[in-house]
């Protein structure tokens, strides 16, 4: 159907998103533990959700499927929404595919454990100007090729 959602809590890029789904006139679904101000938009949509830790993710989850892009720097969330068969785009601009996200998951767990250990300190670097072009850049060809591809057909099972 071609829809965004967005892990919204921390977003860098929420205001990119919007101007390209206004662009492509699709509906965005913001997904979060708390309201965040959006546009006045009848396609954009602030989900506020309660409970757990993972209670936007599983939102997210729940909702996304094939034809669907979501944005995000979760990297557990990816391959959660992957499985659904969604369009996955990390906030840097780099696409998650069932091709990558092993590596993904890897590289997650092995910068954890440099954490625990004290090797190094902090997260991820900060984000820069080239980071939102490539995100703009990668969203763009994301919706191009989901547009060029045919709808989802639904299996109706006979009962």
């Amino acid at each position: 159907m071609l829809d965004v959602y967005i892990d919204a809590d921390g977003c860098p890029v929420r205001e990119e998103t919007f101007k390209v789904a206004t662009r492509y006139q699709l509906k965005v679904f913001l997904v979060a533990n708390k309201g965040i101000q959006v546009p006045v938009d009848e396609r954009i949509q602030m989900v506020v959700v309660s409970g757990g830790f993972d209670a936007a993710d599983d939102w997210i989850v729940t909702h996304c499927g094939p034809g669907d892009i979501v944005i995000t720097a979760d990297i557990l969330l990816a391959e959660r929404c992957l499985m659904n068969q969604a369009r996955v785009l990390g906030t840097k601009g780099e696409e998650f595919t069932e091709d990558n996200i092993g590596s993904a998951l890897a590289n997650r767990e092995f910068m954890k454990n440099l954490r625990a250990f004290g090797e190094i300190r902090g997260g991820p670097s900060p984000m820069q100007k080239n980071h939102r072009s490539q995100f703009l850049g990668k969203l763009d060809q994301i919706i191009q090729n989901i547009k060029r591809q045919p709808p989802p057909v639904k299996i109706l099972s006979k009962k």
